[in-house]
């Protein structure tokens, strides 16, 4: 795996725990009962399913992971390649 592979996924850890705490805080705003386990669903909360700016908030955060989880895989394809290199 590149050197800059786990300085890439430290950066983009912290930018998933920022905009978790940003997506917390406005769904507090909507409903101050709302627990984390309750955005994985938010569709059930009508205050939040009917919100344009939690949706592209939550939008955001489903993007960063999104890009997390592929760069993780190609970390690993890459990876799994040398490995395979190294040995044949």
């Amino acid at each position: 795996m590149p050197d800059f592979f786990p300085v890439i996924d430290q950066l983009l850890s912290q930018l998933i725990e920022q905009q978790r705490c940003k997506v917390m805080r406005l769904a507090h705003s909507l409903n101050s009962s709302l627990t984390f386990e309750d955005l994985l669903n938010p569709q059930t909360f009508p205050e939040l399913a009917a919100n344009p700016s939690f949706n592209y908030e939550d939008g955001i955060l489903a993007g960063l992971l999104s890009a997390q989880m592929a760069m993780r895989a190609e970390g690993r394809q890459l990876a799994s390649s040398q490995e395979s290199r190294n040995a044949g």
